[in-house]
């Protein structure tokens, strides 16, 4: 896909994303790793209202291409691409039931949300917790760092979903999954739940490798 389509590609989504109450006012950022650096939301951006053209242009360094100046988060996509190779998006969302299970204490942190669906294994698999840092703390970008090596989708603390995948769509897709196995696990916490057994997770697993 041409740098043009990708463009059109991520106004697309987040257009949706934001419509669909994923993300508001200037919540959330996206990214797609290029040949030659990445494209970022821009800072200050509604995501329902990007303009294909201003969309920030980054090198592989994280230093500012062309359009927009980029989201302040942009730190930790870069920190997601380094670490795994095989990424070519990220998507960061502040939607609501991610965000409210962020916050909830107690949960494992090694794995916040349990085995309810096979879509949501196929799409996230296991979601640990970065610790909270305030915005723009570039210690987060260690944190995400670390986390990344073994894991394509991650929950900070009190804050929001970091997912990545082997392409735009896909990245958005788990996104989007992830959210609704959040929102059906907050719907379920007083009822007794029919989880995924070990051998269902195995199943799946085996038909299809992550």
């Amino acid at each position: 896909m041409s740098e043009s389509a990708l463009r059109e590609a991520i106004a697309l989504h987040g257009e949706s994303l934001f419509n669909r109450g994923y993300g508001c006012g200037s919540s959330g950022n996206i990214s797609v790793r290029l040949d030659d650096g990445l494209l970022v939301t821009p800072t200050n951006s509604c995501m329902g209202r990007l303009d294909p053209a201003r969309i920030a242009k980054l090198d592989a360094e994280g230093r500012h291409l062309s359009g927009d100046q980029p989201s302040k988060e942009a730190f930790l996509h870069l920190a997601v691409y380094q670490e795994r190779p095989e990424a070519k998006s990220v998507v960061h969302l502040h939607a609501t039931h991610s965000v409210a299970v962020s916050c909830i204490e107690g949960l494992d942190p090694s794995d916040l949300l349990p085995p309810i669906t096979a879509y949501y294994v196929m799409r996230v698999g296991k979601l640990p917790l970065v610790p909270y840092f305030r915005p723009g703390d570039m210690a987060l970008a260690e944190a995400v760092r670390a986390v990344a090596r073994e894991h394509r989708a991650m929950m900070l603390a009190n804050h929001g979903p970091v997912v990545a995948g082997k392409a735009l769509d896909a990245a958005v897709y788990s996104a989007e999954e992830l959210e609704e196995t959040a929102k059906l696990f907050l719907l379920l916490r007083n009822e007794k739940v029919r989880l995924l057994t070990r051998a269902q997770l195995a199943e799946l697993a085996e038909a299809f490798p992550s």
